[in-house]
């Protein structure tokens, strides 16, 4: 014999609800959803009635919970979740450390040092990074540093001492008579028929020279 299938019986089966299930004692089922036929189950409809988390947890209309995408608190009304967009506060330019748990980003460490050409220092610490230089970091992370004004030395050859900032002359104040260094204030025989002099304060002019006439190295006179 031929046995026939028909629609109602494939219609018996419950259609299920998800991500959730609902206890009857929160959601009872009306009268009209219970059918004559004791093996037919219709489940109700529960959008604009609950809320459901990232995690399958189901809240009533009107709390207030958590998504699992979110750590500022939502409300659940018939349109779905209503979630609070705050303005956060602006974090610190100098923020080392920022944790994300609550609804905003919350800074837990400011900056408190200066960091300059590789090295840190202390707020208000004071330091010479070079012979030249006085630094200081302020309150602000910055570091504002002063450079030494040397005056200009009063000769040709000046020489860098370690430690020292500017340049100084180690023989004193100088000219050049041709390719000859000379001192300053004093006339110099350069050769046996030239004296020179260094202009006076002027020492990067060429000194002023007075040429003799002379015979074998022999001055005329």
């Amino acid at each position: 014999s031929v046995t026939h299938t028909h629609k109602d019986d494939l219609d018996c089966k419950p259609s299920l609800v998800s991500p959730a299930s609902f206890s009857p004692e929160d959601y009872a089922a009306d009268e009209a959803e219970l059918t004559a036929n004791s093996d037919t189950l219709i489940f109700d409809d529960y959008r604009g009635k609950v809320c459901v988390d990232d995690s399958g947890f189901v809240y009533k209309l009107g709390e207030r919970f958590f998504p699992g995408h979110s750590n500022c608190p939502c409300v659940c009304t018939e349109d779905g979740p209503v979630c609070d967009q705050p303005e956060c506060p602006k974090i610190h330019p100098k923020c080392t450390k920022v944790e994300h748990n609550g609804c905003c980003p919350e800074c837990k460490e400011v900056k408190n040092f200066c960091e300059y050409r590789g090295k840190t220092y202390k707020i208000l610490e004071e330091f010479k990074p070079s012979p030249c230089e006085w630094c200081r970091c302020e309150p602000n992370n910055e570091v504002h540093c002063v450079v030494s004004d040397c005056a200009v030395p009063e000769c040709v050859n000046p020489v860098y001492e370690p430690e020292q900032c500017c340049p100084i002359c180690k023989n004193g104040p100088n000219c050049f008579a041709g390719t000859t260094i000379i001192p300053a204030g004093i006339e110099v025989k350069v050769d046996d028929c030239t004296i020179c002099r260094c202009h006076n304060g002027d020492w990067w002019k060429p000194a002023q020279c007075l040429r003799r006439e002379c015979l074998n190295g022999q001055t005329l006179s």
